[in-house]
């Protein structure tokens, strides 16, 4: 059993902070995991399919779930998530999500017919789970780590997410499709190192990335054009969430815009340290 507490340290400000890719993809298949990020060992950012490859160990050790929407491909494994690791400890599992997010997430998951409620499971005082509120803007403080969340337009209401060391920023897009906010928010950034950002359809299909909210490659290109030149000098542009099979497809459009950045395909398990 673990207790509340146990194996938490203190960060010091020259601390690196870690990424792991655990899921990026756009579908699900024998190798292909959808969006889960876990930060350090003890967060994770999403709760895509990614999260079922956490050994158990690993899924108690963490704490704390931060969620950019409430679509499926986002938060599949969040209530087997806590399934697994409510008994073994004696503190909830403390997931952040905006209200909209929260709100589905009680009528629609947690609610006695597709899952128990773990929020008031085994008992109201000591649930498996807990549901904390988030604004844009908000930043938290957990063990050390900032994270700030940003304003995104998507299907949904969502958010993306800054992780902030102190030396260096790592941005999460979640799905969003163009919004001149969040280009603004990245422009504040002065430290910003990684920018991870979806490409979920090809150029060619204008009509389901504007009805899903998502990006294509020339959405992101003028996203990216709004970027300040001392931003762009020295900042990695981390793809994800392309459209299973599109991979190259999309990658090749990206390249073609000229943007002068050389963007990265994103793979499970890649590791970031900043």
């Amino acid at each position: 059993m673990i207790k509340d507490g146990d194996g938490m340290q203190a960060r010091k400000a020259t601390d690196l902070m870690r990424v792991t890719i655990l899921g990026c993809t756009g579908g699900v298949a024998a190798e292909l995991r959808t969006t889960c990020l876990m930060l350090d060992e003890d967060v994770l950012v999403d709760a895509g399919t990614g999260a079922g490859d956490l050994t158990v160990e690993q899924m108690l050790r963490i704490d704390t779930v931060f969620l950019t929407h409430a679509h499926l491909d986002h938060v599949a494994l969040l209530p087997m998530l806590a399934d697994m690791i409510g008994p073994r400890r004696t503190f909830p599992l403390r997931v952040h999500a905006l209200p909209e997010t929260i709100a589905v997430l009680r009528q629609h998951v947690f609610n006695f017919r597709l899952w128990p409620d773990y929020t008031i499971l085994p008992s109201p005082q000591r649930p498996y789970i807990v549901l904390e509120p988030i604004t844009v803007g908000q930043t938290l403080e957990r063990g050390g780590k900032r994270i700030t969340t940003l304003p995104v337009r998507h299907a949904v209401p969502a958010v993306a997410y800054r992780f902030d060391s102190g030396g260096a920023s790592f941005v999460f897009s979640g799905d969003t499709t163009y919004h001149e906010p969040f280009w603004d928010a990245l422009n504040a950034i002065a430290n910003l190192r990684y920018l991870m950002i979806e490409a979920t359809f090809l150029d060619d299909n204008t009509a389901a990335a504007t009805a899903a909210g998502h990006m294509r490659p020339e959405l992101l290109a003028r996203g990216l054009r709004r970027l300040d030149e001392r931003l762009r000098g020295r900042m990695r542009l981390l793809i994800t969430h392309m459209e299973p099979g599109n991979e190259e497809t999309i990658m090749a459009q990206i390249q073609a815009t000229g943007i002068g950045l050389e963007p990265e395909r994103l793979h499970r398990g890649q590791v970031f340290e900043f």
